[in-house]
């Protein structure tokens, strides 16, 4: 349970720069635009982002494997941008005006094309690294 409270935080906090690096990707608060309404809303998409890697991840990258080798894993970018866009998509689903991606949602979270999806998946990919490294580093188990 520590280790899933601090991959999620360190997500959030990926997700957020991710929101500040990338003008394509943007969040809007759940339940308005205060301070805690913000940090809310960074917590609950880091633990459907979380969520999303860990049980949807694994099953897409088994049945994409052919590609995997095909591609020498570049694959993985779109992959990886895609399930970002799913997380997109599934985070409009709590709420209105908060986690959307253009022209597949509506409010909300906004990423205008998978190619910025992919950058900002990299970029969650590092925060997602750094989270890992912590938690061996710290001792924290599953």
């Amino acid at each position: 349970m520590k280790r899933f409270l601090l991959t999620t935080v360190i997500n959030a906090i990926g997700l957020w720069i991710v929101t500040l690096l990338v003008p394509a990707i943007q969040l809007q608060p759940y339940g308005g635009d205060n301070l805690w309404a913000k940090i809310g809303s960074f917590l609950l998409v880091a633990v459907i982002f979380g969520l999303v890697n860990a049980i949807v991840a694994p099953v897409v990258k088994i049945v994409a494997f052919p590609i995997y080798l095909l591609t020498f894993g570049l694959i993985s970018f779109v992959i990886n941008g895609a399930l970002l866009v799913f997380v997109a998509w599934l985070s409009s689903l709590f709420a209105e005006d908060v986690f959307t991606i253009t022209g597949l949602t509506s409010e909300g979270l906004s990423i205008e094309s998978l190619g910025w999806a992919m950058l900002g998946a990299i970029i969650l990919g590092i925060f997602a690294f750094f989270a890992k490294w912590l938690t061996r580093l710290t001792g924290i188990s599953r």
